[in-house]
């Protein structure tokens, strides 16, 4: 195996239902571990059990998402500027993966033409989770 770069999101109790909605979108196989299944991250706090300390999806097309919630004793720090960025050509796929990312979201910019020649589109999941989408030019969609 390569080298691999993922996403690794941190929630602070909606790690599960996130990675669930993001299955739906790009398929997969999801791997969803709680705090309770690991001695070493039991926490004093019995509501963190079924939180997840480890959450993987591996969609069958390489896309790789993986995150966790931060136990209510640990300092959560939403929000960050980092945003998880989908490019491709194939535009079926691309305008799918917008169409279901946008539901419950906030759309900061529609996906539209950009000034480069692709199309692009940014918005913030309902998860809270910051998007870009970019299609390349050559397989965007057409007006």
């Amino acid at each position: 195996m390569g080298t691999i770069l993922n996403p690794y999101i941190s929630f602070r109790d909606t790690a599960r239902p996130a990675l669930e909605f993001y299955q739906s979108i790009f398929g997969g196989e999801l791997d969803l571990r709680p705090f309770a299944d690991f001695e070493f991250a039991k926490t004093d706090n019995a509501e963190d059990d079924n939180k997840i300390m480890h959450g993987h999806l591996r969609a069958p097309n390489g896309l790789n998402l993986m995150a966790a919630d931060t136990p209510a004793s640990m300092e959560w720090k939403g929000g960050t500027a980092i945003s998880v960025t989908l490019s491709g050509d194939d535009k079926d796929e691309m305008t799918g993966y917008w169409e279901k990312l946008s539901e419950g979201a906030k759309i900061g910019e529609e996906l539209a033409q950009a000034p480069w020649g692709d199309w692009f589109g940014m918005l913030t999941d309902q998860f809270g989770v910051d998007w870009m989408v970019n299609i390349d030019g050559a397989g965007a969609p057409s007006n």
